[in-house]
């Protein structure tokens, strides 16, 4: 686990305040805090859980919860989890986003900025589902503008429409959506002044040289959203 990944935020130790410091740590807390509002029932799955402050974060905040569970695939950020935020009621298990299972049902499954990292986002959902109950709910994130380009851990790029588009194959219906701008310094990006930027894709005029199409989706997107990254959540009802 690296405090200062691009992929990781660890709130104890956050202490820069620009775009991926507590900005970003805010906008992560927001989501959470609109997915425990939509949220209900015993049981809850907070899959790509990271060291475990959002699934803290719904155990203490949605109603009628009294079990939560956290899954990361990161052994450090799962032994962090369990030192800084288990308690009674919620538990930290490392396992694979994709090969996860259980023995029951969950009522709620909440699912942050997690898709876009995934060789199968329709896949992932299609898992996800099959671990809900009918009537549980499913909350899920994903950046509607560009980010592919910039972040190698990315592997999709997301609209609104294609988020929307992929939920459409399963028996999910839309209840809830929650939408989010951070804006960027543009120049922070590109001299990397900020610690959590060391990990932005390196060589990217190299990059838009070979993938051409992705330099135009970025001037695109800087033409119509300026310098910044909207991200879109969306609650859903499991109706099988």
């Amino acid at each position: 686990m690296h405090a200062n990944s691009l992929e990781r935020i660890v709130p104890d130790q956050i202490q820069e305040t620009g775009t991926t410091g507590q900005q970003a740590l805010a906008l992560h807390l927001d989501r959470y805090r609109f997915a425990a509002t939509q949220i209900t029932g015993g049981r809850i799955l907070d899959i790509a859980c990271g060291v475990g402050y959002g699934t803290s974060l719904l155990f203490d905040s949605a109603s009628e919860c009294h079990y939560a569970l956290g899954v990361d695939t990161d052994q450090e950020a799962i032994t962090y989890a369990r030192s800084r935020y288990q308690k009674q009621g919620m538990v930290f298990e490392l396992s694979d986003a994709m090969t996860f299972t259980s023995q029951e049902f969950f009522d709620s499954i909440i699912t942050l900025e997690t898709i876009e990292h995934l060789p199968d986002p329709q896949g992932f959902l299609k898992h996800l589902t099959s671990l809900l109950r009918p009537g549980g709910k499913l909350i899920a994130s994903v950046p509607t503008t560009p980010t592919v380009d910039a972040n190698p851990y990315h592997l999709h790029d997301f609209t609104e429409q294609s988020f929307r588009q992929m939920a459409d194959h399963f028996p999910l219906k839309e209840i809830a959506s929650y939408r989010q701008v951070q804006t960027f310094n543009p120049v922070a990006v590109l001299t990397r002044s900020e610690s959590r930027l060391a990990d932005l894709r390196p060589n990217l005029l190299s990059y838009y040289v070979h993938h051409p199409s992705a330099l135009i989706q970025r001037l695109w997107s800087t033409v119509r959203y300026g310098f910044s990254i909207h991200y879109l959540t969306l609650a859903f009802q499991y109706e099988p």
